[in-house]
């Protein structure tokens, strides 16, 4: 009852700084496919599609490189590894995902910006790919962690099945335990997405933060969460800019909440199966 009490008025509270702009003197049109943000211009223009742009960008090659790394960890710490080794590797894969956010961002700024910028070639290694790859590094933890209880909740007769009929190891794994586990799997990657398009400050220091809509990875971009954050702050108090944000922040609510309920409506449909 309190996690519902919470979400509930997180949703009442940014609705209502925001609402009442976004219905009478904001067009919901130019809000989501406007091609230019500039609320302090004169006059001003709320175009956010180079923030949702970014947003998708960035979260598409964070999973990219989350989704096998999680995958490949899951897999080998729940069929391989035995003993002390997994329980190790468990608790290394734990404390990955206690690093900082904001620590995360200086490894974006300082050591894999340099490194793009010098493997590629690049005038600035801050892009899309720079913050897609902490993000992943950033949610695979996560991930890892769902994706591990999904293949340990397959029955262990189904492997001993399988065993029985001559499969080795890595046929059992491949055939039967990631097939039955598909639907937790899955919920892993939504959760993931959801980690990736919340995330903040990594993303700001990491991307660039260029309000404009990226054409590659080596591009720079802005993502919803790091313009809140950075804009957030210099708005006045309920100004037309003030009250943008946070109907931005509304929008990334309810994607990300959507997010989740389909995870769990995926999880819940596959135990009633």
């Amino acid at each position: 009852m309190s996690a519902i009490l919470f979400i509930a008025g997180i949703f009442l509270f940014i609705g209502s700084q925001g609402m009442e702009f976004a219905w009478n003197r904001l067009s919901i049109t130019e809000l989501l496919f406007g091609d230019r943000w500039e609320p302090t211009a004169d006059p001003p223009r709320y175009g956010a599609w180079p923030l949702i742009a970014g947003t998708a960008w960035i979260t598409a090659v964070a999973m990219l490189v989350a989704v096998p790394l999680s995958f490949a960890a899951a897999i080998y710490v729940g069929e391989f590894a035995k003993g002390k080794q997994r329980e190790w590797l468990k608790v290394l894969i734990e404390l990955l995902a206690a690093i900082p956010s904001v620590v995360w961002g200086v490894i974006g700024l300082q050591v894999m910006g340099p490194i793009l910028q010098s493997v590629f070639g690049l005038q600035s290694g801050l892009n899309v790919l720079n913050a897609g790859i902490i993000l992943g590094l950033m949610a695979a933890p996560i991930m890892t962690t769902i994706a591990e209880d999904a293949l340990k909740a397959v029955p262990e007769s189904y492997r001993e099945a399988a065993e029985a009929l001559g499969a080795t190891r890595w046929q059992v794994v491949r055939k039967v335990v990631l097939a039955h586990a598909r639907p937790g799997l899955s919920a892993a990657v939504l959760l993931g997405i959801g980690r990736a398009f919340g995330e903040t400050i990594a993303v700001l220091m990491a991307s660039g933060h260029r309000l404009m809509p990226p054409g590659s990875v080596f591009d720079s971009a802005a993502t919803i969460t790091a313009t809140i954050a950075a804009e957030l702050g210099e708005a006045a108090v309920d100004g037309d800019h003030y009250q943008v944000l946070f109907v931005l922040g509304l929008v990334l609510f309810l994607i990300t909440f959507s997010i989740n309920l389909l995870a769990d409506w995926i999880v819940r449909g596959r135990r009633r199966a």
